[in-house]
């Protein structure tokens, strides 16, 4: 099992689904009334399942209901810890300890314990190896094959014991479940067609008791939850397949929130003075990636293999522009494999840092030997032959849209320096064969623009440029040696300050070697109306990662 498709999965609710039906548009049920404190959000998404062991498409709303035992939150947030309340690696690097909350209770009222979450790690492991391994769904078996023993020691205390050094026990995205609910649940079940009865059993703040595919979940306040029930009645979560609903239903007051807005929209409610907007920094990456395969699968010339031939590109993006323009300010510039929001591990990598200039672009291709000899305006490959490419783009499942505009500056500043290029924009799922894996029939292309958003941990940082990831989260088929044992070695330290220095000198090598172009990290915009619920927080505080802050909004007092 790959950590590619285990990050997809937490990508917040922003997948493209299916229409909502015009009765959840019409229905009283859904009408909004501050007088019932229900709290009424949306998002583009499509949930297939309630089932962690089944889907990559309902971070939200099950993160809602199940805990993490520690996750991205806890490491960022002293105020929004998971199951675990605390949690501890020994000196050999191997075993590390947790702390369950002591007196924590599921849903239902019976205990949740360090026994549930033993069993919820050990459910996987037991499914290794066989035909219906659990490696279907976010929750997953990718990093188990390096656990020696999780053992409850108490009720308040788990350990486990990696069989090499591995920060995988607090960085994995596995949510906890009742061992009294999933106990006898086949692993055919579990990765299948198996639904917990509603409402789910679970230790977050609020409980799916209702789910209408398609179309809402209904979600109840947690009587158990270890913080305090909610002051909210409860939430609805609408699932959209456009932003224009969500924009309209924030205006309206038929929504309380809303996220995966249009730059348009977020202006236009900006200057609503009964909704607050907000942007967050969140980990994707949009990026311009080469065809760097050989044989199988491989673009429409050797060019795209030259390391100077893609540098030389490099100096032909301007991402100020891309930024302004195309994502019109709602963005960071693209540079290096590491975002912003991965403060613990970014650079600017100001000393090799590229820069927009389109002669410096032509000169770097003319010493590498790539010029137009015969002076019709474009340049030839080293064959010979004139470089005509083919740019492939379109928004995957999982990933905030890329502007089309945005594609159509860089067609165009490549058309500037002789390259010319044609574009051919594509839905997500003939993106998806289109970039996958050539001996699983991708390939063919010659750049393609894309993003994709995974965790902040060290391994998902350095993902794109993984050589067993080819034709998932590596987009741009890149193999190499140096970077794969730099990856290694991340993967096998719990030493941050360690893990930093490895980053950081795997950012620098897949920078000179340019299979991508990094073009921007792009904000999620969203919106909340002031008049039903406060406690909303800072102008980032809606949590990609978790529930936060829907477990403490706060129904505004009648007048």
């Amino acid at each position: 099992m790959n950590s590619y498709l285990n990050r997809r999965a937490l990508a917040k609710a922003l997948l493209v689904g299916a229409a909502v039906s015009p009765f959840v548009l019409r229905s009283r049920a859904f009408a909004s009334s501050c007088d019932d404190h229900i709290v009424r959000i949306a998002s583009i998404g499509a949930p297939d399942t309630m089932n962690p062991f089944a889907t990559w498409s309902s971070s939200w709303p099950t993160y809602f209901t199940y805990d993490a035992l520690v996750g991205v939150d806890a490491q960022r947030h002293e105020d929004r810890k998971g199951f675990a309340k605390s949690w501890s690696v020994a000196d050999d690097n191997l075993t590390w300890t947790f702390k369950i909350w002591p007196g924590m209770k599921w849903s239902d009222g019976q205990p949740a314990t360090a026994r549930d979450a033993a069993f919820t790690y050990n459910y996987l492991r037991g499914s290794i190896g066989k035909p219906d391994e659990l490696n279907v769904g976010y929750n997953n078996t990718d990093g188990l094959e390096n656990i020696e023993s999780i053992t409850a020691l108490d009720h308040e205390t788990l350990q486990i014991v990696t069989k090499s050094p591995t920060r995988w026990p607090i960085d994995n995205f596995n949510l906890m479940v009742p061992e009294h609910v999933w106990k006898d649940v086949s692993y055919a079940d579990a990765r299948g067609t198996f639904q917990s009865k509603l409402p789910l059993v679970g230790t977050g703040p609020m409980i799916v008791s209702e789910y209408q595919p398609g179309q809402f979940a209904r979600l109840t306040p947690n009587e158990y939850f270890r913080g305090g029930r909610p002051a909210s009645a409860g939430m609805i979560y609408r699932f959209f397949s456009t932003a224009d609903p969500i924009a309209q239903g924030l205006k309206s007051g038929d929504l309380d929130y809303g996220s995966s807005l249009t730059a348009a929209q977020w202006s236009d409610l900006s200057n609503d003075p009964a909704i607050a907007v907000s942007e967050s920094r969140v980990e994707q990456r949009n990026y311009l990636a080469f065809n760097t395969a050989s044989g199988k699968g491989a673009g429409s010339t050797k060019a795209l293999q030259d390391p100077a031939f893609r540098d030389a590109i490099g100096y032909a993006i301007d991402q100020k522009a891309i930024i302004d323009r195309a994502m019109r300010g709602h963005a960071d510039p693209g540079v290096g494999l590491v975002m912003p929001v991965a403060a613990d591990y970014y650079s600017d990598l100001n000393d090799i840092q590229r820069h927009f200039d389109l002669a410096e672009a032509g000169r770097r291709l003319d010493a590498a030997g790539y010029r137009d000899k015969n002076g019709d305006g474009v340049r030839e490959d080293k064959e010979g032959n004139n470089l005509q490419l083919e740019m492939i783009t379109g928004t995957k499942s999982g990933v905030l849209e890329m502007p089309i505009a945005a594609v159509q500056l860089i067609a165009g500043w490549l058309g500037q320096i002789g390259i010319p290029v044609s574009l051919t924009q594509l839905d997500s799922g003939a993106l998806n064969a289109r970039t996958a894996a050539p001996e699983n029939g991708g390939g063919g292309w010659d750049l393609v623009v894309s993003a994709g958003w995974l965790s902040p941990t060290p391994h998902d940082l350095l993902s794109l440029g993984n050589s067993k990831l080819i034709g998932l989260s590596n987009a741009s088929y890149w193999k190499n040696e140096e970077f794969d044992a730099l990856l290694s070695e991340v993967d096998a330290t719990t030493d941050v300050k360690k893990s930093q220095k490895l980053v950081d000198q795997a950012s620098r090598l897949i920078y000179s070697e340019a299979p991508y172009i990094m073009l921007c990290y792009p904000f999620v915009l969203e919106a909340h109306r002031k008049n039903c619920f406060t406690g909303w927080g800072t102008e980032d505080a809606v949590s990609m990662w978790g529930y936060f802050p829907f477990d403490r909004l706060h129904p505004v007092p009648a007048p």
